[in-house]
């Protein structure tokens, strides 16, 4: 699980399904990134750097 990508959506105060239709990606494609199961192109990894305010390779951490 990307912990770190967790803990910023709901330090945001987004739910998944928010967090999915601002970066223009469907739920289960994110929950997947979110879980660690899919990688996520650099497109979405940007967006959500934007988002988040933290730098991509913080959140891509897999724990």
């Amino acid at each position: 699980m990307r912990r770190n990508l967790k803990e910023a959506r709901q330090k945001a105060g987004m739910t998944q399904q928010q967090v999915a239709d601002k970066i223009e990606i469907s739920l289960v494609y994110y929950q997947k990134i979110e879980q660690g199961s899919r990688t996520g192109d650099f497109e979405i990894w940007d967006s959500l750097e934007d988002l988040f305010k933290i730098h991509q390779r913080k959140l891509r951490e897999i724990e």
